[in-house]
């Protein structure tokens, strides 16, 4: 593993800043191991993170580690996922303590983002500094997408899940790796709010009426086509057509809608 990386040197001192360093967003995800048992705690076993300009949506750095747990045993020899943390991979890498001043510096004074960030990623990263008697770090404001996208955006993806999301939009299979996710979760972002852009510029015809399906078309928008008895028939444009359209642009008015309804801590 590369630890020392001028990248990451770049992370911890802050980097290059947007105009203002505080409204950066950082988009994060934590990889851990899975207690069988309730009186078992979640150990971390990756951090990742990007940095993203809100103004632009582009990311200006990122950073990324795994983590060796206090007990390896905790991890199993061989990942049940396809994420490949596997007690060989986590063996070498720096424990937390190594790390918690990057991660500190990348987390302290920003707005973090996340799927299910609020209920799982930000109380991993509470309970991971308070074990070595670190103060934690306090964000500016916490995005959870999950709950923002459920609310606004609706079940039209299924069950709203990371994999989901990223299957519903084309994006690709889920890593269950820290920064790929971190990623992801841009990604989707991105999509969702070109779409909700788009549908309320002309809701008369681009409203979702179904939602409840995770293949529910986004767009109602549909063409007549005549059929061989002399009717109208409504035909959509192909799934990957529609998901290509809807992606293609980053809609920052409906971003802004979204961040309205961040909660802040």
């Amino acid at each position: 593993m590369k630890r020392g990386t001028s990248q990451e040197q770049n992370m911890a001192l802050g980097g290059s800043p947007c105009r203002e360093r505080s409204s950066e967003l950082v988009f994060l995800d934590v990889e851990t191991t899975m207690p069988v048992r309730k009186e078992k705690r979640f150990r971390m076993l990756e951090f990742g993170a990007i940095v993203v300009c809100p103004r632009k949506l582009v990311e200006k750095r990122s950073y990324s580690t795994l983590i060796r747990p206090g007990d390896l045993s905790m991890v199993p020899e061989s990942s049940s996922r396809s994420d490949g943390i596997t007690r060989e991979a986590v063996a070498a890498a720096p424990k937390f303590e190594e790390v918690a001043a990057t991660i500190y510096g990348i987390l302290h004074g920003k707005v973090w983002v996340g799927h299910n960030i609020l209920r799982f990623d930000s109380a991993r990263i509470r309970e991971a500094f308070a074990e070595i008697g670190h103060a934690a770090p306090k964000p500016a404001g916490m995005i959870d997408s999950l709950d923002i996208l459920m609310n606004k955006f609706g079940p039209r993806a299924g069950n709203m899940k990371m994999a989901s999301l990223a299957a519903y939009f084309g994006l690709g299979k889920q890593k269950h790796r820290s920064l790929d996710d971190a990623r992801m979760n841009l990604q989707v972002i991105r999509c969702c709010a070109t779409i909700l852009f788009l549908e309320s510029s002309l809701p008369s015809l681009l409203s979702a009426r179904d939602t409840g399906s995770p293949s529910a078309s986004t767009r109602s928008r549909t063409r007549e086509k005549p059929s061989a008895d002399g009717t109208n028939k409504k035909t959509t444009p192909p799934l990957r057509v529609r998901q290509s359209l809807m992606c293609r642009t980053i809609a920052r008015p409906s971003l802004r809608h979204l961040l309205r309804h961040a909660m802040v801590r």
